[in-house]
């Protein structure tokens, strides 16, 4: 599976790179963003690339054959919730725009490894930085009860959360749950048949919970917004795609806020979502959603 950028068009023109201009794309990946920026922001245009996963950065990088780009391109690896002392520790200014591309590469799924996806049969881990915080694993084996059923509620909204936590914990007592086929039986046992005949794999919401939760994405993305807003130049602009409603309700509210401040404008009042043809050709971008503004301040 090759990873490809959704909303490509979409994307260069919110963020509308002009020659020698600078951005940050603080959510690297697999590089497809940052590469279509730096086509157009040449001759002396940099981009800043920030990616969490160390290893995914490191084959990303020996990836890279554009001679001319690699003068142009910037690498750091981190958390997008610390993107001003990455720029700092970078010298990296007058940025006209940045992105934040919040699905995860389909590295991460294909060749990770570490328990992304229900498909495959891995270890329990969901860390995009496997240097560092709690795994899937601990929190299926460690948390109790009733924080198993609030993360899956909250970050999953997952209707038989209380039926699943309570499963877990019962699995537990005679077995430490420890893969993802081990994780995806249990799911299946504890909810109703019509619930797994669903469009929607029944084990979705629960993987996704657990992710969010191993890797702080919500409070991570509270973090960087205001950030991103900071170390724009005037007039520069902030893009983001998101995935789910929840990361979506975080952008669009903020927006809001400082729209309301004065200190944004918002390019477009509505999300821009993929076109039928693009899911076509790349489903994974069938719950993109794109919202911008421009930093008026």
């Amino acid at each position: 599976m090759i990873h490809i950028p959704v909303l490509k068009k979409e994307v260069l023109k919110s963020l509308d790179p002009k020659p020698n201009e600078n951005f940050i794309d603080a959510t690297f990946g697999s590089g497809g963003h940052t590469l279509l920026i730096l086509e157009k922001n040449g001759p002396k245009g940099k981009v800043l690339g920030i990616e969490w996963d160390p290893e995914l950065l490191k084959i990303t990088k020996s990836k890279i054959k554009n001679k001319e780009f690699k003068k142009r391109l910037i690498l750091a690896q981190g958390n997008f919730a610390d993107l001003k002392e990455i720029a700092r520790k970078n010298n990296f200014k007058d940025v006209s725009g940045v992105l934040i591309d919040l699905g995860f590469s389909s590295w991460h799924i294909e060749k990770s490894n570490r328990g992304f996806t229900f498909q495959k049969n891995e270890e329990l881990d969901m860390r995009f930085d496997p240097g560092s915080g709690i795994t899937a694993k601990q929190i299926l084996n460690q948390w109790q009860e009733k924080k198993i059923e609030n993360i899956l509620k909250k970050y999953g909204e997952e209707r038989f959360a209380k039926r699943i936590a309570r499963n877990i914990c019962q699995k537990r007592k005679t077995k430490p749950i420890n893969t993802t086929f081990e994780l995806v039986k249990i799911i299946k046992e504890s909810v109703p048949l019509w619930y797994q005949r669903q469009r929607i794999n029944p084990a979705t919401r629960t993987f996704q919970a657990l992710r969010i939760a191993v890797n702080d994405e919500l409070n991570n993305l509270k973090k960087c917004l205001p950030q991103a807003l900071e170390v724009l130049k005037p007039n520069g602009r902030l893009a983001v795609i998101s995935f789910h409603s929840l990361e979506d309700r975080i952008v669009k509210n903020f927006f809001k806020e400082k729209s309301k401040q004065k200190l944004v404008k918002i390019l477009f009042k509505k999300p821009i979502v993929p076109s039928r043809e693009e899911i076509k050709k790349n489903p994974r971008s069938r719950s993109a959603k794109l919202r911008a503004v421009q930093k008026i301040i």
